[in-house]
């Protein structure tokens, strides 16, 4: 899973990025520092994969890992090639979902590009050039598919119709996310890779001594949250600062200072809680002396597309899968114990894997 980082220059975009990602990103009070796409990839943190290395008594954990990409600081006009311009959208058109950083801070050492604090605005901003960058492409498209027509190609007026519904909103500058389609006008426009069709999650960075307090008393945080639920995007409250120094603490340290702050956890487990919901994901367990280990899977997913994620002789060969409940499973104090008792199932292709599922393939190549 991939998630692009964007926001205006000096929001705090890279500095939390070089929190979740301990990639060192260069972090600057100047607007384009960050000159390259940095990518970070971290684990996916699961408590489930601990206990199961210990009752196993594993050689190898491997988690899960979610693909972190740092984009430039966006600007008016990038959609024109203002700045960094359309260099960095090509980045962002490879993501799955987009974490929005937006400044919900004062610091007069800090400077802004626009000289003053105002997030709402800085989120048109960006959302702006970003709808501009589809717009341009809507428009190539639908030029093309109405030539179709005319030349008796029936197939297009399918395209036409969902083209026209993204330039309606594009051209006011809203998300082509919020386009009313029939579901094969949706098949159609998920071929586009559009930007404004991605989920996004507004990360409203805070001031360290606004942590712990109702959201809805933090300053223009309570904005971003009515703007955010216009558009059907999830808000994710953080401290860029405070989670940068949360990476210099070891694991005890880390949590008292959690608790001090009265935070139950990392807004790097946050984002990952909000962006597996946000992309539909779920994880399936394997577990074995050799190795434990947690893959990613799209919820809704059969046990054979499951099994691919595996390897792709697995799906091809698949015969059965023995599934046990992560839950069950230790209970039982393990795989024979689950066995013993009458708690593994054997299932066919038609089975959907469910999050924590602990699954043995059986196939035939």
């Amino acid at each position: 899973m991939e998630l692009g980082v964007v926001g205006l220059p000096n929001v705090g975009k890279s500095t939390l990025f070089n929190a979740i990602t301990k990639a060192g990103a260069e972090s600057a009070n100047y607007p384009f520092c960050t000159i390259e796409p940095n990518v970070g990839v971290v684990a996916v943190p699961d408590e489930r994969l601990e206990v199961l290395t210990k009752l196993y008594n594993a050689k190898k954990t491997t988690y899960a890992s979610l693909k972190f990409v740092d984009i430039a600081g966006l600007v008016k006009g990038a959609s024109k090639g203002e700045g960094l311009g359309n260099r960095f959208l090509a980045s962002i058109r490879e993501c799955e979902a987009i974490v929005h950083v937006v400044r919900c801070f004062i610091d007069p050492n800090i400077t802004h590009v626009e000289g003053s604090i105002n997030p709402i605005r800085d989120i048109e901003t960006i959302n702006l050039e970003l709808a501009l960058a589809d717009l341009e492409g809507v428009k190539t498209r639908l030029e093309k598919a109405e030539k179709r027509i005319k030349q008796g190609d029936k197939d297009a007026a399918l395209e036409v119709s969902a083209l026209k519904k993204l330039e309606q909103l594009l051209d006011k500058g809203q998300p082509a996310r919020l386009a009313s389609l029939t579901a094969e006008e949706q098949v159609f426009v998920n071929s586009l890779f559009l930007i404004t069709t991605k989920p996004v999650i507004y990360a409203c960075n805070i001031a360290e001594s606004d942590l712990g307090k109702p959201e809805d008393e933090i300053e223009f945080v309570k904005d971003v949250k009515a703007y955010a639920q216009k558009e059907n995007a999830e808000v994710l409250v953080i401290s860029a600062k405070v989670e940068q120094e949360l990476t210099e603490l070891d694991d005890e340290e880390r949590q008292l200072f959690l608790e001090d702050l009265g935070l139950k956890e990392s807004g790097l487990d946050r984002i990952i809680k909000i962006g597996y919901r946000l992309l539909g994901q779920i994880s399936f367990l394997t577990a074995g002396e050799k190795e434990v280990r947690a893959w990613t899977i799209t919820k809704g997913t059969k046990a054979p597309g499951a099994a691919g994620k595996i390897h792709s002789d697995f799906e091809k060969g698949f015969i059965k899968a023995e599934v046990v409940p992560y839950e069950t499973l230790v209970e039982c104090g393990g795989y024979l114990g689950a066995k013993e008792k009458g708690k593994v199932r054997v299932e066919g292709k038609d089975y959907v894997v469910q999050d924590g599922d602990v699954m043995l393939f059986r196939f035939n190549v």
